[in-house]
């Protein structure tokens, strides 16, 4: 093997003449720091052999050489950074050669076939893709993010490979995908390409220095030197790319036609599987031990819905990638830790906070759990906006508050003995009493604002609050606190702008973001988290509060009716949790709860409740 393959396949040349380009830009940009310091030698001899004697020439001389030598000394330190500055490395899970020996083994033959290196060392990520990557860069070796054969001056890039793949895929389909990727070690070990790349990976960390304190004005040149070279280096990482293809072609080509499908519906799986499945997890402090399995589970699933994917399934009798792996388990968990921290921002090892589950516990540790903390999160903010409303009384002197210090998230009575209306509802005012009711909904909005509720001109609530009030529906004794009935009852004709439904949105939207804050406080306090907290790939945009609204109904439905119904939690590969009922999912709550919620009609709802044999009047349990 001549260790760099031919190079007269499609591709390379047009990759080494575009490499060329980039490094001609370096070149440019070194004459430019040396133009200065060459002026000013210039100008020295011409005043050593007299032909600039006297008039200005002496201080243009003085001049000239302060701007060269400053001039030189800022191109040092910039080429110091650019040399020495590291490059970004993709957060991977390392695996040994012991670890996988037939993946090892795999991954040789297919360079030895094609006749290029072999990659020096493979690392999984918990991605629907695969690539190789230089970690060769003396910076990497100090600070420790890269060692061993990989690690060494001129040594093959890794091949990292997306850890769907090796569980979703089968050997030969693997290999047949793999092919490109290991063929790409050839070009890449060109000198020309080599050098560009570095210089490109140098510019690159080098606007991220720019960022720290005191080196802020390295961050402008290094951005003008790329724009000068990204459209070369763009057009040399396509010549790479079309050299590695047209050496693979020899290499299971048929077959890689429809390896590739699978890529396309592993992505598919894989998305679903993180955005349905592990986010709700990851959001209770939990992380499912196993995603590359579950991938499984999931396509296979897809593949029994979708009619495009018919006889996928069959191929599952076939030997899977995962077998090439010794401890195939070992990995999983590695993988599915890593993802939770480049998708989530989870703290980089487990914790008692931060602790893994199982598939078979998924629908009672996550999905039970996460509805009873989104019912108790929904009466505290219920409880939080009828406080401060100071509601008229009843008949009986009660107020028509739910107040938190006399009760305890399983109904009472008011400070009189009383029972306490619902929140959000209005008290039937005494006969001769004058008072009108008065709404939650301006109430709710003054207490998220800090201001009194508005009142007319006698000081009784104004015409919006009474016509509010009016629409709000009356409570019935006994279902204040923790109940359905008390959520039906205070969104019931509370939908709209500035309406007890909007309020309420707001008011779970902020103690949403503040348990959030808390918690990666918290996080931050002990175990190092993966990217200062911040996940790198976020999965999903921040929710609306009228989405967090309709979530936290839902959950109290789910939750009312696995306390009183018989139902159960359950988890779906494909959308997460679901509530069944004797063993099967009801997948039609959710437009009854948005017709609750977006429109305040309960009717939906109510019938479906009434339906299932719900008690919307029976105290839900909560965390």
């Amino acid at each position: 093997m001549s260790g760099i393959g031919s190079i007269m396949e499609a591709g390379v040349p047009s990759a080494r003449s575009r490499a060329l380009a980039v490094l001609r830009v370096r070149s440019r940009a070194l004459a430019v720091a040396l133009l200065p310091a060459a002026l000013a030698v210039v100008l020295v001899a011409a005043r050593a052999t007299g032909r600039l004697a006297g008039g200005p020439w002496a201080t243009v001389t003085l001049v000239v050489c302060a701007v060269a030598a400053l001039v030189l000394l800022l191109g040092g330190v910039f080429a110091a950074v650019v040399l020495r500055a590291s490059p970004a490395v993709t957060p991977t899970v390392p695996l040994s050669e012991a670890a996988a020996p037939d993946l090892y083994r795999l991954v040789r033959d297919l360079a030895d076939r094609m006749d290029v290196p072999a990659p020096s060392a493979i690392a999984l990520t918990p991605d629907c893709d695969s690539w190789l990557e230089d970690r060769t860069h003396a910076a990497h070796r100090r600070g420790g993010i890269a060692g061993g054969p990989q690690s060494v001056s001129g040594a093959a890039p890794v091949l990292v490979i997306g850890s769907p793949f090796l569980w979703w895929m089968r050997v030969a389909e693997l290999r047949a995908v793999l092919a490109p990727v290991v063929a790409g070690t050839g070009p890449s070990a060109h000198p020309d390409i080599a050098d560009a790349r570095g210089f490109v990976r140098g510019l690159d960390a080098a606007v991220d220095v720019g960022s720290r304190r005191g080196l802020g004005w390295i961050g402008a040149p290094a951005r003008l030197l790329l724009r000068l070279c990204r459209t070369d280096a763009a057009e040399m990482e396509r010549g790479v790319a079309a050299a590695a293809s047209d050496r693979a072609q020899g290499v299971d080509y048929g077959l890689r036609i429809v390896a590739q499908e699978q890529v396309g519906l592993a992505y598919a799986g894989w998305d679903r599987l993180l955005t349905r499945v592990a986010l709700p997890a990851w959001r209770m402090g939990r992380w499912p031990a196993h995603l590359d399995a579950g991938v499984v589970s999931a396509l296979t699933e897809l593949s029994r819905r979708d009619r495009l994917a018919e006889g996928f399934t069959s191929r599952l009798g076939e030997r899977p990638a995962c077998d090439l792996l010794e401890q195939p388990g070992v990995i999983d968990e590695a993988t599915s830790l890593l993802a939770a921290r480049l998708f989530h921002g989870g703290p980089a090892e487990a914790g008692p906070d931060w602790s893994p589950v199982e598939w078979t516990a998924y629908p009672e540790e996550v999905v039970d759990r996460k509805w009873r903390t989104e019912a108790a999160r929904l009466h505290t903010a219920l409880d939080a906006l009828a406080g401060p409303a100071g509601l008229p009384a009843g008949p009986s002197g009660t107020t028509g508050t739910t107040g938190t210090t006399g009760t305890t998230g399983m109904g009472g009575t008011g400070g009189t003995g009383g029972p306490t209306a619902s929140a959000g509802s209005v008290s039937p005012a005494g006969a001769g009493s004058g008072a009108p009711a008065a709404s939650a909904a301006p109430a709710a909005a003054a207490a998220a604002s800090g201001s009194p509720v508005p009142s007319g001109p006698s000081g009784t609530a104004g015409s919006a609050t009474i016509e509010a009030a009016d629409a709000a529906r009356p409570a019935l004794d006994g279902f204040a606190g923790p109940t359905l009935e008390r959520v039906l009852g205070c969104l019931t004709g509370a939908a709209g702008e500035g309406a007890l439904g909007e309020a309420l949105a707001g008011r779970l939207s902020a103690d949403l973001a503040r348990e959030e804050r808390a918690a990666g406080t918290t996080g931050g306090a002990g175990k190092a988290r993966g990217a200062d907290a911040v996940p790198l790939f976020p999965l999903q945009p921040p929710r609306s509060g009228r989405d967090l609204l309709a979530d936290h109904v839902t959950a109290m439905v789910c939750c009312a009716a696995v306390d009183s119904a018989g139902a159960a939690p359950g988890m779906d590969w494909l959308d997460g949790p679901v509530l069944l009922v004797g063993g099967d999912r009801r997948s039609d709550l959710a437009p009854r709860v948005l017709c609750l919620v977006e429109d305040g009609d309960p009717e939906p709802l109510r019938d479906w409740l009434s339906a299932l044999g719900v008690r919307t009047e029976k105290p839900v349990r909560l965390v």
